[in-house]
Formats: structure tokens, C-alpha cells, sequence
């Protein structure tokens, strides 16, 4: 089959990036002949807020990447899809996390469609945003109105996904995150951080937006510290803040955390995202609204026990009891699973049940469904 993937890719940073990637590379080992048309431009800086979109590093030399997509030119949006209309693929393949995004790949969607040919298919992260905007629902039906058939990775999200559209959907979990490596010892994974080994960690990851709930854990882990519960124990928290730190680190020095919290408050690239899963005992996602998480799957790629909210589709992901435990989004449930997590041998006994656990996650599978929906489709048609 002749595939355009159309989303983030290299030279743009993070997960989302390195999912594109990955499904190329699959369909490509395959036999098909797959390009990324990724973005000129993703968001206006003014609307970014992060401190960089892109990575510095040299492109992947097994991948045909072109930067021809710029999310606020409509007439960019025309050129772009008029040439995919003539180059006929046999499928578009796009990535959809935000309404932001709907203007620009509804418009390419439904030009390239108009060759009769050319099916537009969607692995969807999200349908309803986690922060809310007035434009959220119509920007939603634009774009979801114009893709034949969609990869959804939560139950959450095939619901809402049934509020737009009647379209087939197919599911499949998440993959792992296998570019970031294996697990390493950890007193070396410590001696990168410049972290004590002789301390135990929980870690919290990823990029700080507020309903991700790290206001929660801070408050979980300053009862568990007027509770005498952390001597020897420290809380790191790894990631760059997409929201003001400001109310964050004071609550931290509101609660005399400053000695127990250790904040690392930048973007994390992929070569030391090993480092923190291997130092940690296990990772919190203290979440009070999810779909899925990627952050979940890295800590399977690591083996890294989890302390998940019972929110979205995290519990799907995350078996309570077997790889870690799924609390209420409060700071009591969170407190409450991060004893349990640390009482006898329960972070051991989830680190190996993860070894089964993740074999669930596999981009083969991933890919497999899409070639399937693409079958699928073609035979509605």
C-alpha cells in the first residue's frame, strides 16, 4: 500500500512525535511505501507553552519526513491537501489530540478524499480536551465528520467519539515507548540524576498541566509526611510546566516540602527518560481527568510500578493489585496507595508482573488494527 501518515514527527519533540515514527517504521518493515508529512509550523509561539517545540538532533535516515504542514495558513492547508488528492495514497493516516488541530486537518481531509480514492484514517488520542474551550465541539464535528474510520485507545474516548460520528472504530491499546531503551541499574540510574542511592523515589513524570493533579500528590505526600511516612523517601518530580509553577512551588514551601521534593522542571529528552523510571520505585499519575496516558506505557517499557486514579481509561491500562494500585483522584487515595505501594514486597511483586503485563502493548497490534480498519472501510464503501 502507498501511506501518508500525517502528524508530528522530527524535527517536533515528544511522544506524539515518536508514536508517528514508530507506526512508519512498522508499516514500512511490512512492505508498504509510507511518508510523514509533518509541520511547517505546529503552534504559534504565543500559543506554545512550552520553552521549545522542536529537537536539535539530526533527522532519522530510515524515514521520509517533509515539514509542509502549517496549522494556521488555510491556503497552506488547500496546497497540502490538492497534492495528496494527486498522489493518491491509499490511506492518510492522521494523529488527532486537540481541536486545535481540527481546522487544519478537516480542510486536508476533505480534499484529499474528493479523489474517490484516498481513505482518511485517525488514531485518536482525545475527543473532549482536557482544558475546555468554547470552539472545542464545533472544531470537534469539522474534523471528525471527515475521517472514514478511527484507532481509539480508551473506552472513554470511543464514547465520546460516538457523540460526532458513526464511522467504524476500532481499538488497541497503547504501545510501549520502546525508543527510550531498557531498564538500567538503578544505583547508576541514581548516579546520572545526582541522586543518593541509599534514598528511596516516587517519581511523577511528564509535562505539568493542572489536571494531571500534581497539586494532589503534593498535598498526598505532605500528610504522609506530618504522618511520619516519608523519613527516607523523597517525591521527584520530572517534567516542564505547561501551566504557572508559581501556585505549585508555593504549595510545596507551604508544606515544608522543599527538602522532600526534588523538582526537575524542564523537558526531559528520550536518552534520560531511562534514568528516572530505573531510580524510582514506581511512578504517580494522580490524575483527576484522563483518556489513556503514555506516561503509563513507558513505565511498562521500564517495568516501573504505577499509582494510578480512578479516572478515564488508566484503570484499563492498569490492573489494580497486579501492577500497581488505582485510588480515588483525592490526596487521601493517593496518600493511601502510596503506603500500600511501599508496604512489603509489593513494588517487586508488580515490577515482574509488569514483564507479562506489557506484552499487550505492541505496535504490530497497533498497526494490524489500522491495516484492518483500512479493510474495513473499504468494504463499507
Amino acid at each position: 500500500m502507498k501511506i501518508t501518515i500525517l502528524g508530528p514527527a522530527h524535527p517536533y519533540r515528544g511522544g506524539l512525535a515518536s508514536i508517528m515514527e514508530t507506526m512508519a517504521r512498522v508499516f514500512r518493515h511490512r512492505g508498504h511505501e509510507v511518508k510523514i508529512d509533518t509541520f511547517s509550523l505546529q503552534y504559534p509561539s504565543w500559543l506554545f507553552p512550552g520553552k521549545s517545540q522542536t529537537v536539535d538532533t539530526p533527522p532519522p535516515a530510515d524515514l521520509r519526513i517533509e515539514r509542509c504542514v502549517n496549522t494556521v495558513n488555510p491556503f497552506n492547508w488547500w496546497r497540502v491537501g490538492r497534492r495528496l488528492r494527486r498522489e493518491r495514497p491509499d490511506f492518510v493516516l492522521m494523529k488527532y489530540w486537540t481541536p486545535f488541530m481540527a481546522p487544519c486537518f478537516g480542510s486536508i481531509a476533505r480534499i484529499v478524499r474528493g479523489n474517490g480514492h484516498t481513505m482518511v484514517l485517525c488514531q485518536i488520542d482525545n475527543v473532549e480536551p482536557h482544558e475546555h474551550h468554547v470552539v472545542d465541539k464545533p472544531f470537534n464535528r469539522y474534523f471528525l465528520r471527515a475521517v472514514d474510520g478511527f484507532v481509539y485507545m480508551s473506552e472513554q474516548v470511543h464514547g465520546e467519539l460516538r457523540a460526532y460520528t458513526s464511522a467504524p472504530a476500532l481499538f488497541s491499546p497503547h504501545p510501549l515507548f520502546e525508543h527510550f531503551g531498557e531498564r538500567v541499574d538503578r544505583t547508576e540510574a541514581c548516579r546520572r540524576l545526582g541522586l543518593g542511592d541509599d534514598v528511596r523515589y516516587a517519581l511523577f513524570f511528564g509535562l505539568i498541566r493542572d489536571y494531571k493533579g500534581l497539586d494532589l500528590l503534593l498535598d498526598a505526600w505532605a500528610a504522609l509526611r506530618r504522618a511520619g511516612k516519608t523519613a527516607g523517601r523523597r517525591l521527584i518530580v520530572a517534567g516542564e510546566f505547561y501551566t504557572a509553577k508559581e501556585p505549585y512551588l508555593k504549595r510545596i514551601a507551604d508544606h515544608g516540602l522543599r527538602e522532600e521534593v526534588i523538582l526537575h522542571d524542564r523537558f526531559i529528552p528520550d536518552e534520560e527518560v531511562k534514568y528516572y523510571f530505573s531510580a524510582a520505585d514506581f511512578v504517580v499519575q494522580p490524575y483527576k481527568t484522563a483518556t489513556q496516558s503514555g506516561v503509563t506505557q513507558i513505565a511498562y517499557q521500564f517495568c516501573t510500578p504505577m499509582v494510578v486514579t480512578d479516572v478515564g481509561g488508566l484503570p484499563e491500562i492498569v490492573p489494580d493489585g497486579r501492577v500497581g494500585y488505582v485510588c480515588p483522584p483525592t490526596a487521601e487515595g493517593v496518600a493511601d496507595a502510596v503506603v500500600r505501594i511501599w508496604e512489603g514486597d509489593a513494588v517487586e511483586r508488580f515490577c515482574a508482573n509488569c514483564v507479562e503485563e506489557r506484552k499487550r502493548f505492541s505496535w504490530e497490534e497497533m498497526c494490524t488494527r489500522i491495516a484492518e480498519l483500512y479493510e474495513r472501510v473499504g468494504s463499507d464503501r
